[in-house]
């Protein structure tokens, strides 16, 4: 009897560490990861910002929180002509670190096309993390320890999704804003082109944004959709951005081309226009089938399309809708790879990685990938600045 009941729980216990072990290999093919090890200065909100607000029509407020949880938070608060050059900084508490940099309340409509044979540097999905984001740059020498531009004339594509899931939010998009400004000033180009998180944060949806900007925005005595709303800075920055480029002949979006849009007569400009126009407009499902519809759905549009690894495509549908934009390939983020990697003979690069998070660690463990273009050779670029042709 003794035995039978050992051996009926022996059989009991392999069959659970079986499913254990199937249940594990599933959730890290799928992209899962565990979370340890939280850094308390996640939690330090003191000289975070700046939190930049239209006032009216000619003073802007600019906002940095102050204190701490045990006394208290407060707000150190300055108004300017919005057509003054801002002196700002930003503040990173995991290492004490902070850049500086001028606002410039003149917003311009980046253009959707680029041709000039100089090399390309892509990432996307950074979700919040600041660290991650800035030594990925330093150790592929876009920027220097001081965060100064070192790339030159090159491009920096940045694929959607640097915004929600963690804790430094506000730097991040702030470095991108610094960062746009010295690339200019030394013949470079920075592209932030909007994914599907960035469409959330502008259209009210917080679901996966960090509880620190819900406090925040209480602290600021405003709504959690105001931080990127019409009437914020970095709001008004976000929309004006483009959800489709072409970079030297190189389509980067951050979801891709449903099949669907080769039966439109269409052009990138009337893309960017369409979907920037719902910027702040949530979408839903619509039965009405037509180019805003498509370009927007929450599933085929340009910044939530998933297909090139989800669907059954076939190489012709590929070369359909590259050929409908004159394009060589296309590059994308959104959907989870193992490492930068190439499909369809070449014609679809996906660099969307598992990045380490700023205040925690994980299991696994996560190192970053980009992806570099130069002189028509393709790299897959390590958080380390090694790089592996592809």
């Amino acid at each position: 009897m003794k035995k039978r009941v050992f051996r009926y729980v022996k059989h009991i216990t392999i069959t659970f560490l079986i499913l254990a072990v199937l249940a594990i290999s599933f959730g890290l093919y799928h992209g899962a990861s565990f979370r340890y090890a939280e850094n308390s200065e996640m939690m330090n909100w003191d000289q975070d910002g700046p939190y930049v607000f239209n006032k009216n029509d000619s003073i802007l407020s600019v906002n940095y929180i102050r204190g701490n949880q045990g006394k208290g938070f407060y707000l150190e608060q300055k108004e300017y002509a919005s057509n003054a050059q801002i002196p700002a900084f930003c503040y990173f508490p995991l290492d004490s670190t902070r850049f500086e940099f001028n606002i410039d309340s003149k917003i311009e409509i980046p253009k959707n096309t680029y041709n000039d044979n100089a090399k390309i540097l892509a990432i996307s999905d950074i979700e919040s993390g600041l660290k991650t984001f800035r030594d990925f740059l330093i150790a592929n020498q876009v920027i220097d320890k001081k965060l100064n531009w070192t790339f030159g004339k090159g491009h920096l594509v940045l694929l959607g999704d640097f915004v929600d899931r963690d804790f430094s939010t506000t730097q991040v998009l702030w470095l991108i804003y610094k960062l746009e400004q010295d690339a200019k000033q030394n013949g470079g180009t920075v592209h932030y082109i909007i994914g599907n998180h960035e469409l959330k944060n502008m259209q009210g949806n917080f679901e996966n944004t960090s509880p620190k900007y819900y406090h925040v925005s209480s602290i600021l005595k405003k709504q959690q959709t105001d931080l990127y709303g019409r009437n914020s800075f970095l709001g008004e920055w976000m929309s004006n951005k483009n959800s489709i480029e072409k970079i030297n002949g190189i389509l980067f979006a951050h979801g891709g081309i449903h099949p669907d849009l080769v039966n439109y007569e269409t052009n990138l400009d009337n893309i960017n226009q369409i979907i920037r126009s719902n910027y702040f407009k949530p979408s839903y499902p619509n039965p009405e089938k037509n180019l805003e519809q498509l370009l927007i759905s929450s599933h085929k549009g340009i910044a939530w399309y998933r297909g090139y690894f989800k669907d059954n495509l076939t190489q012709e549908e590929i070369e359909k809708g590259l050929n409908k934009f004159n394009a060589k390939l296309i590059v994308v983020g959104h959907t989870l790879q193992s490492k930068v990697n190439k499909r369809y003979n070449g014609k679809v690069i996906g660099i969307d990685v598992k990045h380490p998070k700023d205040y925690s660690k994980t299991i696994p463990n996560q190192k970053s990938e980009g992806l570099l273009i130069e002189d028509d050779q393709y790299y897959r670029i390590l958080h380390t600045g090694e790089k592996k042709e592809i």
